[in-house]
């Protein structure tokens, strides 16, 4: 019975021990420093990512798309518009990266403008962190996709006969300057997101800008072969000056001009639509 006592009695028995209060926890030590707006935004990037371990599907449009781009156009039009389609593929692959990644950047409005929907921003927007950070993630999971549909369109074009004149370097930098740009041009879609009911009208909305941007360009075909009316469109078509950047890059013939407009157009997208869009998600909460 003595012995049971003591035991009782011990300090280091869990009824002895005094009752932690929440003036006790924070004077235990220092905060953590509160998360920066990179760390957030990585944050939201993964969880795009873990959306596409659940639900593979969503890598479809770019892995098939650029498939059967490639092979169509490639195919049907390169003996009748250059004579072979080994002498086309070294045209049309560039222009088909660029019609591929450009297409497939209107998705992330619509991701965004179906999580507004289900009310999953307002939980975001309650959280301590960069304000930006779930637009910003949402845009950097999105290049994971555009460098699989690059990947996929370059081994593609490589088996049946791409052959780029500037090297290794200059696909690179071709690559580069295209996740540039669409990190860029995906903040109109974001913009969409923010004011359109639902995600059909996001998708509508964005197709009917983007067929006319990257059908009148010189994706397929040289420009000197259309209306002069259309030839004046194709010149300031921001999508004409990328193709020309890109395919210069990797054929090693890059003209500074066209460089400097994808930068000029970049810089646009991002101070105009990005500003546009904070001022709607801020308007959101």
């Amino acid at each position: 019975m003595t012995a049971t006592k003591s035991a009782g009695a011990s300090p280091s028995s869990p009824s002895s021990a005094p009752a932690l209060t929440v003036a006790d926890v924070l004077q235990s030590g220092p905060r953590p420093p509160a998360p920066g707006p990179l760390s957030t935004s990585l944050s939201f990037a993964w969880r795009a990512l873990l959306k596409i371990k659940h639900v593979p599907e969503q890598l479809f449009d770019v892995t098939m798309f650029p498939i059967m781009f490639t092979l169509m156009f490639t195919y049907l039009f390169g003996g009748a518009l250059a004579g072979s389609t080994n002498a086309y593929i070294q045209y049309l692959l560039p222009g088909i990266l660029v019609q591929t990644i450009v297409m497939i950047t209107m998705y992330t409005g619509l991701t965004i403008n179906k999580d507004i929907e289900k009310g999953v921003f307002d939980r975001f927007r309650s959280l301590p962190i960069w304000r930006p950070s779930p637009l910003v993630g949402a845009l950097f999971g999105d290049v994971v996709r555009y460098i699989i549909a690059i990947t996929v369109s370059l081994v593609l074009g490589l088996i049946i006969g791409f052959r780029p004149q500037g090297g290794v370097l200059g696909v690179l930098a071709a690559v580069g300057l295209l996740l540039m740009f669409s990190f860029s041009i995906s903040w109109i879609w974001t913009m969409f997101a923010m004011f359109l009911r639902t995600e059909q009208a996001v998708m509508g909305v964005s197709m009917f800008i983007l067929f006319p941007l990257t059908f009148a360009s010189n994706i397929f075909v040289d420009p000197v072969t259309m209306p002069g009316w259309l030839q004046a469109f194709v010149k300031v078509n921001p999508i004409s000056h990328l193709v020309s950047a890109t395919r210069g890059l990797m054929q090693g013939t890059t003209e500074f001009r066209d460089m400097a407009a994808v930068f000029g157009w970049s810089a646009f997208f991002v101070v105009v639509f990005g500003t546009v869009t904070m001022r709607l998600y801020n308007k959101k909460s």
